[in-house]
């Protein structure tokens, strides 16, 4: 089955994805990756422990005291992701303490921003406590995996906005973001998480957005029926590439082997037919087997 994350990356080298799904290679872990990941998870950390704050929201409280409590849950949150993640962080010689000042910022802005609507929505509905809580519109959902065999897709999204009458997905991305518009990738992540969403929920998604973290802009994506079929088909696309004996040929977009982690393999010619090679070798011992067995 595939994930949605390998429909993104196919469009933006097809070679790569075959040599890292048929052949196993891996790229080596970045410091990058570690600071999103970490910043990704103390995210949606807070969320799922934003009920507690909501809840104890009290008439009487402060706007100032409610950016107070989920100031402190972001903090205690990253905490405890900078803490499973230290053999990482030791690994490139990355300092706890540096990126914990370095992310709180981060990472509390945008819950700053949720306890302004928070307070203003409980002012404005009369609302507190756990009443509050069941009433709040949007309620946040984080990290919610889908699985589809109907789709013969499979993908985690960052982020689900839920209404009264459907859910709005949202993708978070950290890194440049586009001038106009989102990038081709991050559009059809969107609209394959759409296709999961409307199956799991049985209702129609017709929005959603894509979060550039660092640049602070969310940008919307309206969904129509063209969007949905060019999905379905490059699924077809991509699984019938990785069940072909044929390695897919460079990128022609060569500036991006320059950062690529799996670049020397890639480029090794006498690497890649060997691994050509034994793949097929199997193939035939696979085949023959079956026949003996049949």
């Amino acid at each position: 089955m595939l994930s949605v994350t390998d429909l993104s990356s196919f469009l933006y080298c097809e070679r790569k994805l075959y040599l890292q799904k048929v052949f196993g290679l891996r790229e080596p872990l970045k410091p990058a990756l570690v600071k999103g990941s970490i910043r990704h998870a103390a995210h949606e950390r807070v969320f799922l422990g934003e009920e507690g704050i909501v809840s104890g929201f009290t008439d009487g409280l402060t706007l100032e005291a409610l950016r107070g409590a989920y100031r402190s849950m972001c903090e205690d949150e990253l905490k405890k992701t900078i803490k499973e993640n230290e053999e990482k962080l030791r690994r490139f010689s990355l300092s706890p303490e540096q990126l914990f000042q370095d992310t709180l910022p981060l990472v509390f802005e945008e819950f700053s921003q949720r306890a302004d609507y928070v307070f203003g929505f409980g002012r404005q509905h009369k609302l507190w406590g756990k009443e509050l809580w069941q009433q709040l519109l949007p309620k946040i959902r984080a990290e919610l995996k889908i699985i589809s065999p109907m789709l013969g897709l499979t993908g985690i999204v960052d982020r689900i906005e839920v209404y009264p009458g459907g859910v709005v997905p949202i993708e978070l991305k950290t890194g440049k973001s586009p001038k106009d518009g989102i990038w081709p990738g991050h559009r059809i992540q969107l609209t394959a998480y759409a296709l999961l969403l409307e199956e799991h929920f049985k209702k129609e998604i017709k929005e959603g957005f894509v979060y550039y973290l660092d640049h602070k802009e969310r940008k919307q994506v309206v969904f129509n029926p063209f969007m949905r079929l060019e999905v379905e088909e490059l699924i077809k696309q991509v699984s019938l590439m990785l069940g072909s004996l044929t390695v897919p040929d460079f990128t022609a977009h060569k500036n991006k082997c320059i950062s690529c982690g799996i670049r020397e393999t890639c480029y090794n010619g006498g690497k890649i037919r060997e691994l050509v090679t034994n793949r097929e070798k199997n193939s035939t011992e696979r085949k023959t087997q079956h026949l003996y067995t049949t």
